[in-house]
Order: C-alpha cells, then structure tokens, then sequence
C-alpha cells in the first residue's frame, strides 16, 4: 500500500491531545506551515476552542472523516490512540511519543498494518512534503521542495540533513522520521516499495544507525526501487554494547553495527557513504 501523503496532501488533519504546551506549539507551526487541521481530539474539553481549533471530546464527534491523525498522547496511551484511529480509518497516523511499551507498538503496528493504516512512529518527529504539509514537528525553515526523499531513523539527523540539503540546493519530494524506537509502524524497505512507485521522487537518501536489523530487508527491497539510493548509516565507532540516543540504537550483534549494515547496502546496490556531508556530495553527482 503506498501512503495516502505521496498521492496527495491530507486535507482532513486531526490532532489528538493538542492541549499540552509542546503540542500546541507544534499545532502552530503545522497551521502556518499549511496543514490542514480541522479539530483536536481533548476529552473533556469537547464544544471548547483552543486558539481556533475546534475541541471534541473523540472521534466519533467529527463531522466528516478524517484522513490523517497526529498522536500527543503519552506513551502508555499511544495503543488506544491507534486503535481509534483505525477504527476510525484514518489512513495516516503519526505517533509521536517516545518510550512506548515495546507490546503496546507491537500491537500498534500490527493494528495498523492490517487495517491498512499507515502508522509512523512511535518516536518520531512525523514527516512533511515541502510546500505542501507538515504532519509532526520538523522545522519547516529547513526543507525545500525538490525530489528527494529523505527517509531517516534519527530525529536529529532528519533535520540536521535536511538543513544541510536545502543549503546545498537539493530539494526534498518528502522528508520522514521513520521513529527511532525498537519497533516502529511501518519499516525502511515499505517506504522504500512505495517510493518506487512514486514519480515526484528521483533517488532516495536513507540515514539509519546502529541496532537491528532493518537494513538487511532494505537491502533486499533495493534492486526493485529503480532509482538511486544514497545509503548513510551512523554508528561506525559506537562503542560495542552502548546504546546511541534512543531505543533503536544498539548492536547487540556484529550484523548490527554500522559497518555491516553498510557493507550489505552496497553489496545491493546502493551508494554508500560515510558522513553526512558525503551523501550531500554523491546526490550532487547523481
């Protein structure tokens, strides 16, 4: 299934706890930068305003379907969250709560999938095609729009490369945290198969990390992309057993490490690079 945002831009948004301090800053930043949202989801505080977004107290409330929904919910409230949402079916979902029991997203994400929902997350700062929405909180004074995508695992490294594409004059078709934490909605190679059928993008820059073992089905998936792919993978000279920043970042096995990652990635096909400022360099090439 290829994610409703690569068709088009949601027009229908929900946001679902929009009322604590962080979410509402981000609820600004996304009306300014051109999303569409139509209401917030607050139990309680359903038939309210909060700075002109309309207030339900849950879905069942809205007045037509939605098609894409932003989760602010705590951790251990993010499986209820979706399987709202999907009961709902909201078509796109983004998660962005961090330590999320590992069952709960297991769950999530299984929820999701069947139901054909596209879940990012949990763990993540969402994702944005430039000039068109932003769903989450990446920065929107750091993209442009081109065709690139940027698919990522770490939220710092969504921006900081993102940034660093737009000063060098490359353009992003869509940038998306993927979510940093063990288990995650959907994984690399699922974009990577939607991203093949998807003609705004030319070549994809993947930057993924340490830890798991998601690379190896993103090799896999590689040769039907039918595009470059510009591989970046952080973590060369993490010490053996520590983890990086978040859930996801932690060789507990030689096939986790950074190294090896990268060698399967260029053994499939794949441009592989270093550091950021190399993948920047060969997009240039291409």
């Amino acid at each position: 299934m290829t994610p409703t945002f690569l068709h088009s831009a949601p027009q229908r948004v929900v946001i679902v706890n929009p009322t604590g301090r962080y979410a509402s800053a981000q609820v600004a930043a996304m009306r300014a930068a051109g999303t569409s949202i139509v209401a917030g989801i607050a139990p309680g505080r359903g038939g309210t305003i909060q700075d002109g977004l309309p207030l339900l107290d849950d879905l069942s409330q809205l007045d037509a379907p939605a098609d894409a929904a932003v989760l602010y919910t705590p951790p251990d409230g993010v499986l209820d969250a979706v399987r709202d949402g999907v009961a709902a079916r909201i078509p796109l979902i983004v998660a962005a709560a961090e330590y999320v029991p590992v069952h709960d997203s297991l769950k999530a994400a299984t929820i999701a999938r069947e139901a054909g929902c596209w879940l990012v997350g949990p763990n993540t700062l969402g994702l944005a095609v430039p000039g068109q929405m932003l769903l989450g909180s990446i920065a929107p004074e750091f993209i442009t729009p081109g065709r690139v995508t940027l698919l990522c695992r770490s939220g710092t490294l969504t921006l900081a490369i993102a940034r660093l594409l737009t000063e060098a004059g490359i353009g992003q078709r869509a940038v998306i945290h993927m979510g940093g934490d063990l288990v995650i909605g959907r994984n690399p190679h699922e974009y990577l198969a939607a991203l093949a059928e998807d003609s705004a993008t030319d070549a994809v820059l993947y930057c993924g990390e340490l830890g798991g073992d998601k690379e190896y089905a993103l090799a896999a998936a590689l040769p039907a992309l039918g595009k470059p792919l510009v591989a970046l993978v952080m973590g060369r000279h993490a010490p053996a057993g520590t983890r990086m920043g978040h859930a996801g970042a932690l060789a507990g096995a030689e096939r986790e490490t950074a190294a090896a990652k990268l060698a399967a990635l260029a053994a499939a096909g794949a441009i592989t690079v270093e550091r950021p400022e190399q993948a920047i360099e060969a997009l240039k090439r291409l």
